[in-house]
């Protein structure tokens, strides 16, 4: 059985927190130096934690979801396996 939880490797976690924080401050700059009075500054700052915020909770939940539906998977299979284990073809129809 393949391991369906491996663990992201230290190259790939240290690039995605660089790219969010790479972004991050390229939208914060750029809003910050927008030729725009406050008002248009502000609603923009919040636009863009809305939508940050929204993407951890949907990645959350995604992940949740990934989660249960292995647990199902391995449940099942477990009971799969047990069956395939107590199954004993040469044994005359008599069950357990």
């Amino acid at each position: 059985m393949e391991n369906k939880s491996a663990k992201p490797t230290a190259a790939f976690m240290g690039q995605a927190v660089a790219s969010f924080g790479i972004a991050l401050t390229a939208v914060t700059v750029g809003i910050i130096y927008l030729p725009v009075n406050a008002w248009i500054r502000g609603f923009l700052a919040i636009a863009v934690l809305y939508v940050v915020t929204s993407s951890f909770t949907l990645a959350k939940v995604v992940r949740d979801q990934q989660e249960v539906t292995s647990v199902i998977s391995r449940v099942d299979q477990a009971r799969i396996d047990k069956l395939l284990t107590d199954h004993d073809p040469f044994k005359n129809g008599v069950p357990h």
